[in-house]
């Protein structure tokens, strides 16, 4: 609650027979023409106003922004919730149980240590497709989920009885974005105070990229790493520059041939091209109207892929339907609208608020595309893609005619090739969230069965819907027999093949493709495509539409050009092209309409925390610390508070550091952050071996993130990280000049340098941590014994993260990079200069000494990426959870 009330914005609203009482943002000058998330952002100030992290300044900074101007004003945003999803929740979870520990060393309390702020986790990211295109995959699927992770499960049931305000959405519900919006999402939050009953726009930020879907419902946040979570569930502030806004403008209606997945490939393509990345993108104009809700949630979803920070739609009346369709009761609705007409956040399509910059796009000139064969934003026209394929296979070694083996495979001897789709995945939170792709792909697949087509037998079908809405509305509308005839059978309700856990290829297809080193894709429906994410096998990688991603499998290649080759022929051999199976979007609307109704809704999510009964019945330990086992391989007890002070050590500047990895433009997070499957001649997989773990209980990393024991070894492990110390070498390689020079694992390495005293940096080029918000990238980072990072630039979660671990993220000076000084890694590095941060100022740049092993020096004036106080506060504690833990004592 705030102490200060400069502007007299306190005031009351009634809705109904209710009274709540709000902060009026007609109070402060200048905010009626402001952004509508930058409107969001003014309340928030004005709640929190306390005249020390949030001042009267800061509120009229907001109010008079800039909109030209570069962002430069600093700002504490309170967040009103935080989500989480499981992979990215149980670290969070390990750390405030190991604050609570780590407080009463402290002597303070141990119960202080509990979320501030509402906080919910959903298991989804821990189902693997072992089994698929079977009636009982789901369940066999679900089984297996159960036994690699009843450690984790157990813990999080221990947390949800132990934390006040933690709630644990439970295996086998839904993705968490699709929970969110259809389930937890408030569009406006209400809280009990001692002086009455307070009503705020719901704010919520996230342990995943994709927290933006809720964009689509009004709802400002985004995603930030597990490490800033932590501190917002704690009650910190997220400190925060005012960004620009980028005004869209949505004109127009989409084609029929088109789907929202292919508007939003466009608006991805469209604002990685301008540029965006540290940006609020924000949706108004005429079009808006037009644009269901659960396109404008796409849209959202999508913001990590082009680089914005959030990508929002203000509240209209799509949203409040949206809102009553899901369930949500009628004085919720009520005050929604009324709070948002109150303080002018109702979308008005004929004033356009000040923005700093604008784009446009007409619906009506959207088409069919996909995107690949690596990044998100690499959009294709789907009737160029088959030249594009030609182009592209030729990166991948395959230079002439695509080669082909024979396979035999589940009773059937066929040709394998080059281009060969081996998985047609519908999977993520992108696009099954959305009843129109989702139809249309099962429109699709009814109208493929009935003139005869069949998937191609060495392609791994699954699908993996967001809720179990979807599930029932296939059902009333009879689609499933259809999907299965496909091998489209249910494989679980999780992000699967999105976040690589595709399960393995049958065996044959696998030994096949490694043996023969074939460049084989996928196909699925998601957000992310990056190199080695998807599968070990797999090399080039496609987003498409979920109908899309059917079509493909029907195809059995990349190599098609859907206009002139048909999929098939039909029981009288007659051709079948892929637009002869193409739903009309007005039937694929009318069954939607006619299946889906908002009753499903309330019976799905009646009792959603509640979880079956294998859930219910996990043994789960008490108490307000928890009760380590030393045996586990999957929690244990996190390390950054061991020997910790009650007083910070003073900064010190770098001395003597050697370089870990020397890498290259876009290395995303998916190359830091350990995720997938682990490898039995990995580190993490041998010491999973020495711990008695056997080969198929390995899991994967995800599963893993509460044990750092596995995490830091799988740091920089990602089979296609390109080390440039290394020729040629992909993998989590280096060479360790300790030992003259030799290649071993990154983590061997590691260690040599950390017994020996020896300090690290890693040199990296342009867009540094981009991709998903792991906070295991920058917790990896620091276990390593990494001091600094030299980068050309970086993505925004990760630095902020690298801050949080007390690694320090330095800039090469505009236009250059480890090229253009010369460097090769072998050199010693010093840096010098930020001892500064001890007298309470931050410096603009630090000096960075590169020797060679010749003697001779390169001197950088390297910039120093701690943008704001509060960052430094953090840096100088060594770390954010460090700075909260020495708060709460305090």
């Amino acid at each position: 609650m705030a102490s200060v009330n400069t502007f007299d914005a306190k005031s009351a609203l009634t809705v109904g027979d209710q009274t709540y009482e709000i902060f009026r943002l007609a109070a402060v000058e200048g905010s009626g023409d402001l952004p509508y998330s930058l409107k969001v952002l003014l309340e928030n100030l004005l709640r929190t106003e306390d005249g020390a992290n949030v001042t009267a300044e800061h509120i009229r900074a907001l109010g008079g922004w800039d909109q030209d101007a570069q962002p430069d004003t600093e700002i504490q945003f309170t967040p009103a919730r935080v989500i989480m999803q499981d992979f990215t929740g149980v670290p969070c979870i390990v750390d405030l149980a190991t604050m609570r520990e780590a407080v009463e060393e402290l002597g303070g309390n141990a119960s202080k240590i509990n979320p501030l702020a509402p906080a919910e986790l959903v298991i989804d990211h821990s189902v693997v497709i072992d089994v698929f295109g079977r009636e009982d995959a789901f369940q066999r699927n679900v089984d297996f989920e159960y036994q690699r992770n009843q450690e984790r499960y157990q813990f999080l049931r221990w947390g949800q009885t132990a934390f006040d305000d933690f709630k644990v959405v439970p295996p086998g519900t839904g993705i968490v974005h699709q929970v969110n919006i259809e389930h937890l999402a408030r569009s406006v939050m209400v809280r009990d105070t001692d002086e009455g009953t307070l009503a705020y726009p719901d704010t919520c930020v996230g342990t995943d990229s994709h927290t933006t879907m809720e964009n689509g419902l009004g709802v400002l946040g985004w995603g930030v790493g597990g490490i800033e979570a932590e501190a917002a569930m704690l009650g910190q502030p997220i400190s925060m520059l005012i960004p620009r806004v980028v005004g869209f403008k949505l004109t127009g209606e989409i084609p029929p041939a088109a789907t929202a997945t292919d508007v939003v490939l466009t608006i991805t393509e469209m604002l990685r091209e301008h540029g965006v990345v540290g940006k609020f993108v924000e949706f108004y104009g005429e079009g808006v109207a037009s644009v269901p809700l659960a396109n404008r949630a796409t849209i959202g979803n999508m913001s990590p892929e082009f680089g914005s920070t959030c990508a929002i739609f203000p509240i209209d009346d799509v949203t409040v339907d949206y809102l009553r369709m899901t369930g949500r009761d009628e004085q919720q609705l009520a005050l929604v609208e009324a709070y948002a007409k109150e303080q002018g956040l109702w979308h008005d399509p004929s004033t356009e608020p000040r923005f700093s910059e604008r784009l446009e796009l007409d619906l009506s000139t959207v088409v069919p595309s996909i995107a690949g064969p690596k990044r998100p934003q690499d959009r294709i026209v789907v009737s160029e893609a088959k030249e594009q394929f030609a182009s592209d296979v030729k990166n991948y070694g395959v230079d002439g005619d695509l080669r082909e083996v024979e396979v035999s495979y589940a009773g059937q001897t066929f040709g394998l090739k080059d281009g060969a789709v081996v998985i047609a995945s519908i999977t993520s939170c992108t696009n099954t969230s959305n009843p129109s792709v989702m139809m249309a792909a099962a429109m699709l697949a009814k109208n493929a069965v009935e003139r005869g087509l069949d998937v191609k037998p060495w392609v791994k079908t699954s699908m993996a819907p967001g809720s179990k809405v979807v599930t029932n509305y296939y059902e009333k509308a009879g689609m499933w027999p259809y999907l299965e005839k496909l091998g489209y059978h249910l494989v679980g309700y999780g992000c699967t093949t999105c976040i690589g856990n595709s399960g393995p290829l049958p065996e044959e297809i696998s030994q096949a493709v490694q043996e023969n080193d074939l460049t084989v894709t996928s196909v699925l429906s998601g957000n992310r495509n990056f190199e080695g994410r998807i599968n070990p096998d797999v090399k080039m990688n496609y987003l498409a539409s979920p109908p899309l991603v059917i079509a493909y499998a029907l195809a059995g290649t990349m190599d098609v050009d859907f206009d002139s080759e048909p999929l098939g022929q039909d029981a009288d051999g007659t051709d079948v092209f892929l637009k002869d199976i193409w739903p009309n979007p007005a039937d694929v609307q009318r069954t939607i309409d006619e299946a889906i109704s908002q009753e499903m809704f309330t019976d799905k999510y009646a009792d959603v925390f509640a979880g079956d009964d294998r859930w219910r019945s996990l043994p789960t330990p008490e108490g307000d610390t928890f009760a380590w086992d030393e045996d586990s391989t999957y929690v244990r007890k996190a390390p950054y508070f061991d020997g910790m002070q009650s007083e910070p050590a003073p900064v010190e500047d770098i001395s003597g550091a050697r370089v870990l990895a020397l890498l290259g433009d876009s290395v995303t997070t998916d190359h830091i952050s350990p995720a997938g499957a682990i490898k039995a001649d990995s580190p993490a997989g041998k010491y999973l071996a020495e711990h008695g773990v056997e080969r198929k209980d390995f899991n994967s990393y995800g599963s893993r993130r509460g044990n750092h024991e596995v995490m830091i070894r799988g740091t920089f492990a990602n089979i296609r990280l390109k080390n440039l110390l290394l020729d040629g070498v992909e993998g989590g390689f280096t060479r360790n000049f300790l030992d003259g020079g030799e290649q071993t694992t990154i983590f061997e390495a590691s260690q040599a340098y950390q017994e020996a005293g020896v300090p690290l940096v890693v040199l990296a080029g342009k867009e540094y941590g981009s991709g998903s918000s792991r906070d295991w990238a920058a917790k990896g980072t620091t276990l390593l014994g990494v001091k600094a990072v030299l980068a050309e630039s970086y993505e925004r979660i990760h630095r902020s993260n690298l801050i949080g671990m007390g690694v320090v993220p330095l800039q090469f000076p505009a236009g250059e990079n480890a090229a253009s000084y010369g460097l090769d890694g072998t050199e010693t590095f010093d840096v010098t200069g930020l001892t500064a941060l001890n007298e309470g100022t931050t410096p603009r740049t630090v000096t960075v000494t590169a020797t060679k092993e010749s003697g001779e020096t390169v001197e950088i004036d390297a910039v120093v990426r701690i943008d704001t106080p509060g960052e430094a506060d953090y840096f100088r504690n060594g770390g954010i959870l460090q700075y909260v833990l020495r708060s709460l004592v305090k």
